[in-house]
């Protein structure tokens, strides 16, 4: 053996040397082999690890260092490197000082005690380069163990910018000749610029929060209707959380008794990852003089983006204000109604001369929303607000305002289209891919039609491993790698889970649907980088055409799902096209769905008994019901037939509730008979975790044969441990007060998390009989069963093998400890009367 501190490379010379040595026993050579490979693999482990740290490291793109407490620089990186001029090895191994001369002598306390508490140290200094010259920076500090001992890694960010950004803002603001006043989230005001202080009468001497109050104002809206104090533009901002655009307002001050008129726009802010506006930014025009000099159309203001209109319709003429003209970009501007109709689509132009005419008529107002077409060629939204001139109600002239609101309806379509989509992949929701759908196939342009279902294979092993933050990750590059795919070729949607839907034309290329699914899984083949962990994430494709296959959305989309499925039976990684033996497929499990729901009120179900003995004598200790069907029109069922159709159906929760109770029934039934025999074990699936009942039909069960809890055992599956929901918690927990056992079926097929084991009230696991079958000859089969009696024993839970069928793995299940089995070299599943029989009298010969 090589000595403590010795050289990998010494340490395998030595290995291969003992190994090459004749005389060493095969099982000596065998741990010398053990051992040469695992120190290969953990030289290649650690070489591995440097080789993503220095990736990591160089491709930050500012400058980091390592820093040992002491205050040395044990690393820098290339952007390190470049923001100070200096190579490498004039920085590592130096104090921190090099690059910042200006730090106290005893600048590493407070940075130290700072990180030990689990906190990071946020600082801005002063950095110099190589040749002298000096930057501002704010260098991030977290801790770091590096190469085994307590270090940190400072992240510096250049300030430079910023800092004349902010000089050259500030020099703005002030020289703006609008006003500017920024207010918190609650109102208060925080800043106002000189041109604000000037707009809003605020001498020297006076306080800005103080002369702001909306005691002293009266706001009117450009119709002269008084605003109160919550339909300011600025608090507008805030409570819908986003901009509110020129907004024309008067501002009375009651004190001075003068009127202004603002053209007033406020921009909420937000602060860095939040959700809710901080401040409220709102920049004031002074307008009062275009208000006054335009008495023909006080409600036209071009910073309001609102212009006017005034139309004599005896003479057929039109004026518009240079504001109008500029939204609706016609030229030459329009000198009569019809020329002005014109720019706007057919529709509307009938509503605008109805409207006119009914205005004309009554001598009441109109108020509508046109679309049109700017002289630019790009569509345009206005609102026309009009009435007849004061006077007689019947005048032949109307006045009113025209108001640019395509910035509003481009919201409105942004918010429908927020509806549809799905907000972590931004593709497509379920609802508008259905619409899509529904729409193409009443289109018979588009009658030829293909649906893709994509479902992504083992992405619940993300979600288990990692959580549910990783795997919404992992959905969006799932998602991004498809569309690429997908291009211009077909519409992509998310449609629930790790599902995804595409829709796409077939008429013109027939192959379209088979070349996007062969895309599709190429573009899976590199695999995922999530928290430093690689997963190789595959996809089953399902493909159904229209007409062929449905002409109805839901149908597309139960064929593809059926063809998708079985995808992944035949291996996953791979596409399936609807068939006709699907079809078929399809007609059966439809029938046998029929049959099971109708099972247990036709009394079609009946219980078979396999022992559970003791390894060593063959004695009965328990037993466990197996439930079988017959139907008398599909014959005998297997439960591998028929209980996963019931676990999706959820006729599982009525079956279970039925084997609950004809179980214990036995059972009593047995012990009244003379029967030794302690307990039933009976398997619970997911769902009946999920229903509302099982607590209550366990304890009818119990009640109905007058058993007590101990006698009762329910076999769940790992992924009742997986969920971790709070309503399984709480139903454990009902069931052990009730004294009843609880083990995992088919321990080590899943993913138990081993946490769970220890938290949950769990008395036993069952070894699955996949396992049992190599032992004692295939070595990973025994080391997965030594693996599992070791956890069962660390944490005092019982083992019960099953699938015990040779004596070779009875007596290695025996040396393991085991001493619990069921099986077929002690009995398959028997009727009630003949397990009497085989046990009345003891165990059997």
């Amino acid at each position: 053996m090589a000595a403590d501190g010795a050289a990998p490379d010494d340490v395998l010379a030595a290995l291969e040397r003992a190994l090459g040595d004749p005389a060493q026993p095969e099982a000596t050579r065998a741990l010398l082999r053990q051992a040469r490979d695992a120190l290969r693999q953990s030289r290649q482990d650690a070489d591995n690890a440097r080789q993503r740290y220095d990736a990591l490291f160089n491709a930050v793109p500012d400058p980091v260092s390592i820093i040992d407490y002491d205050g040395t620089v044990l690393d820098l990186n290339r952007a390190g490197m470049a923001a100070y001029n200096r190579p490498r090895e004039d920085v590592v191994g130096r104090p921190i000082h090099v690059l910042n001369p200006d730090l106290p002598a005893d600048h590493m306390a407070p940075v130290v005690e700072s990180l030990r508490r689990g906190d990071t140290y946020v600082i801005e200094v002063t950095n110099m380069r190589a040749d002298g010259t000096r930057f501002p920076v704010e260098v991030h500090s977290a801790a770091l163990q590096y190469d085994g001992r307590e270090c940190l890694v400072a992240v510096a960010r250049d300030l430079s910018g910023r800092r004349d950004a902010e000089l050259r803002y500030r020099e703005l603001v002030e020289t703006l000749n609008q006003g500017i006043l920024v207010q918190d989230a609650n109102g208060r005001y925080m800043f106002a610029n000189a041109a604000a202080m000037r707009i809003f009468g605020i001498g020297k001497g006076k306080f800005l929060e103080q002369e702001m109050q909306p005691d002293n104002w009266l706001v009117i809206d450009e119709h002269g209707r008084e605003l109160p104090p919550g339909q300011w533009p600025a608090q507008r901002a805030l409570q819908w959380g986003r901009t509110v655009g020129s907004t024309l307002l008067g501002f009375y001050h009651r004190g001075r008794r003068q009127l202004s008129w603002l053209s007033v726009t406020s921009v909420p802010h937000y602060p860095a990852g939040g959700d809710r506006a901080r401040q409220v930014l709102s920049l004031y025009s002074d307008v009062t003089a275009l208000k006054r000099d335009s008495a023909l159309f006080d409600r036209a203001q071009s910073l309001a983006h609102i212009g006017g209109w005034e139309w004599d319709s005896g003479r057929d003429e039109l004026y518009l204000t240079d504001e109008a003209q500029r939204i609706i970009g016609c030229h030459p501007p329009p000198r009569y109604m019809d020329a002005f109709t014109a720019c706007l689509r057919v529709p509307d132009r009938q509503r605008l001369r109805d409207a006119l005419a009914r205005a004309m008529a009554t001598g009441n107002g109109l108020d509508l929303e046109l679309q049109g077409m700017h002289g630019s060629g790009k569509p345009f939204w206005i609102r026309v607000i009009g009435e007849p001139m004061v006077g007689t109600a019947y005048s032949a002239r109307l006045t009113g305002t025209l108001q640019d609101i395509t910035e509003r309806k481009h919201s409105e379509e942004t918010l429908r289209q927020q509806a549809r989509t799905d907000t972590l992949t931004g593709l497509l929701n379920r609802d508008a891919i259905l619409n899509e759908l529904d729409a193409w196939l009443e289109d018979p342009e588009y009658a030829q039609i293909a649906v893709l279902y994509v479902d992504l294979d083992r992405f619940k092993i993300v979600n288990d491993m990692l959580g549910h933050a990783a795997g919404d990750r992992l959905l969006v590059h799932a998602s991004r790698r498809i569309a690429q795919v997908v291009g211009l070729e077909g519409q992509l949607a998310r449609f629930g889970g790790d599902e995804f839907l595409v829709i796409c034309v077939n008429g013109d290329d027939a192959g379209r649907p088979q070349r996007l699914a062969e895309g599709i899984l190429k573009a899976f083949d590199p695999p995922f980088h999530l928290d430093g962990e690689e997963f190789a994430i595959t996809t089953s494709i399902g493909i159904a055409h229209a007409p062929q296959d449905g002409l109805a959305s839901s149908q597309l989309i139960q064929c593809a799902d059926a063809a998708m499925y079985d995808s992944k039976r035949r291996g996953r990684n791979g596409w399936q096209a609807f068939t006709a033996e699907l079809a078929e497929q399809q007609l059966q499990r439809l029938q046998l769905e029929t049959h099971l729901r109708r099972a247990v009120y036709n009394d079609e179900f009946h219980l078979v008994y396999q022992p559970q003995v003791d390894l060593g004598s063959g004695r009965l200790v328990g037993s466990e019901a197996l439930i079988r069907w017959r139907n008398r029109s599909l014959g005998e069922m297997r439960p591998d037939r028929f209980i996963d159709h019931a676990e999706t159906t959820g006729d599982i929760v009525g079956i279970g509730r039925w084997v609950l109770r004809e179980g214990c029934r036995q059972l009593r039934q047995w012990r009244d008979a003379g029967l030794a025999i302690d307990r039933i074990a009976i398997n619970v699936s997911y769902r009946q975790f999920l229903s509302e009942d099982l607590i209550q039909s366990v304890r009818e069960a119990l009640d109905q044969s007058d058993l007590p809890g101990h006698m009762l055992e329910l076999e769940f599956t790992e992924r009742v441990l997986i969920e971790d929901d709070p309503d399984t918690h709480r139903a454990f927990d009902e069931l052990r007060g009730m004294g009843v056992q609880l083990s995992i079926d088919d321990f080590g097929e899943g993913y138990s998390a081993l946490n769970y084991l220890r938290r949950l009230p769990i008395s036993g696991l069952k070894l699955s009989q996949l396992f049992i079958q190599g032992v004692p000859d295939n070595h990973s089969d025994v080391a997965v069963c030594q693996a599992v009696t070791g956890i069962a024993s660390s944490l005092g839970l019982q083992v019960v093998a099953e699938g015990v069928e040779t004596p070779a793995q009875r007596d290695f299940l025996l040396q393991l400890g085991i001493t619990t089995g069921q099986g077929f070299l002690y009995a398959p599943g028997l009727p009630p009367d003949q397990f009497l029989q085989r046990y009345r009298a003891g165990a059997p010969d």
